[in-house]
């Protein structure tokens, strides 16, 4: 238990603990915000997470280091990318339910990690990765070709499996717009002229 004042509060939150406390949740709450309006724009997102991985690019590219950092980078933005194409719920463990019931609705396919978190976490990579450039330490003398070749078949080994699970199992993870579906038309009214 804490100490207490004469006046009854707890010595960490009076002062300089409480407006400290105050700013992070402030902070908190903005930087929350800024999240929330920033959902809907998605094109502005993803130029902007560009913008970031280039900015990244020329940094590492300007050090000529930090090649552990970018293929843990790499790494981490294949991870990300298996979650963004693969279903919620694996066929493989659980078998997709088709709807039973005329009020049942059919899903054909939720992500398990949706695109708002998919960019989000690729944006704290790369920023992260770039805060990184910024310690030596993390400058591990390496043989880039080496790491680039072997994260290179890594990415082929996991996208070839990731599309074998697609094709076994059906499913698309990406969405074109709803489809529309174009019933025959009867011959009648090919031949028949609209009566006025």
């Amino acid at each position: 238990m804490e100490p207490s004042n004469s006046d009854g509060s707890l010595t960490g939150e009076t002062g300089s603990g409480s407006s400290w406390f105050q700013w992070r949740v402030n902070l908190s709450t903005k930087y929350q915000q800024f999240l929330d309006r920033s959902t809907p724009h998605i094109l502005w997102r993803w130029l902007s997470l560009i913008a970031i991985g280039f900015v990244y690019t020329i940094r590492v590219y300007y050090l000529q280091g930090f090649y552990i950092v970018t293929y843990g980078l790499g790494i981490y933005l294949l991870n990300l990318l298996i979650g963004f194409l693969s279903p919620q719920v694996d066929p493989e463990s659980e078998e997709p339910t088709l709807p039973s019931k005329a009020t049942d609705e059919f899903k054909p396919f939720i992500r398990r990690l949706p695109e708002f978190k998919f960019w989000y976490s690729l944006t704290k990579a790369f920023c992260v990765a770039f805060v990184m450039t910024f310690f030596s330490i993390f400058d591990v003398p390496v043989f880039w070709p080496i790491l680039l070749l072997y994260w290179i078949v890594l990415f082929i080994f996991t996208m070839k499996r990731q599309l074998r699970h697609m094709m076994k199992y059906k499913y698309v993870p990406f969405d074109v717009g709803k489809q529309r579906y174009a019933g025959k038309a009867s011959t009648s009214e090919k031949g028949s002229v609209p009566k006025d």
